[in-house]
């Protein structure tokens, strides 16, 4: 799966190769992208709070399809999902506690 991102005036192009993703997965992408943006650009308390919440809970939805999970659920006991969100919950608890601001810019 590969994805780019391109930058013309003021829209967004984000593309993605779909073509090993589940319809699911593909619906889901679409909405966090459209929840991403609405977080992004509201200017209401609730939108924002309710929103950011909505966007995690999203991505995790999303995590718990992943492949490597679903590849593995029928070989192993080993709840990988349930470990992969907790252990991103605990970094994310570490850089909310931090104050740490990442920058992905090049």
């Amino acid at each position: 799966m590969s994805a780019q991102t391109s930058l013309k005036n003021s829209m967004i192009k984000i593309e993605i190769d779909g073509s090993e993703l589940t319809p699911q997965q593909v619906r889901l992408i679409k909405s966090l992208n459209t929840m991403l943006t609405h977080v992004l650009l509201t200017e209401s308390e609730e939108e924002y709070f309710e929103g950011s919440a909505e966007f995690m809970r999203m991505c995790a939805a999303l995590i718990k399809q992943a492949r490597f999970t679903e590849e593995l659920k029928d070989q192993s006991n080993i709840p990988y999902a349930q470990q992969a969100l907790e252990y991103s919950v605990d970094v994310l608890q570490e850089y909310v506690t931090a104050s740490k601001v990442v920058t992905y810019d090049n």
